[in-house]
């Protein structure tokens, strides 16, 4: 099993998921903070339900979520050795970050911002606008922590060979 290649993917798909994660905390987060309630329920809107079909969307979630573990197993022989662990980690807090928040948090407040009746209370509108950002800010800490150990577990590996 070649380690390099599966090391390689796995740096990618956390970086190009860092990266979305990057222009959606400092781009689209000011520019939602600025808007009505029924603004940014209207530009989610018409976001969401592209960037829930995006066969994008759909290829770096099975390379988050394939790429780390194929790594573990081509690690397997040194499983004390700090590339396995780091790539654990960093597998970890993908699954924790990418998969978990985003599947039983954010989508669930997606649903709750898109709903007809959100805007019009006020109360309900703060909680779910809050939520949106804070749940993105997480999302972006866990998967820029999961690119981290990857480059790290990466940069060990090549080190030590």
């Amino acid at each position: 099993m070649n380690t390099t290649f599966w090391l390689c993917l796995t740096i990618v798909a956390a970086g190009l998921w860092s990266g979305l994660l990057l222009t959606i905390t400092t781009i689209l987060h000011p520019m939602f903070a600025a808007q009505s309630a029924e603004g940014m329920r209207s530009d989610l809107g018409r976001f969401l339900p592209i960037a829930r079909r995006s066969p994008t969307n759909y290829v770096l979630v099975v390379a988050l979520m394939v790429a780390p573990i194929v790594t573990l197993f081509a690690l397997w022989d040194s499983t004390v050795d700090a590339p396995f662990v780091l790539t654990a980690v960093g597998a970890t807090l993908t699954f924790t970050g990418a998969f978990g928040i985003s599947r039983f948090a954010a989508e669930p407040n997606y649903d709750v911002i898109l709903a007809e009746d959100t805007p019009a209370s006020p109360q309900r509108w703060a909680t779910a606008q809050h939520r949106y950002f804070l749940l993105n800010w997480v999302r972006a800490g866990f998967t820029w922590g999961a690119l981290a150990c990857f480059v790290s577990a990466a940069y060990l590996h090549w080190t030590d060979s």
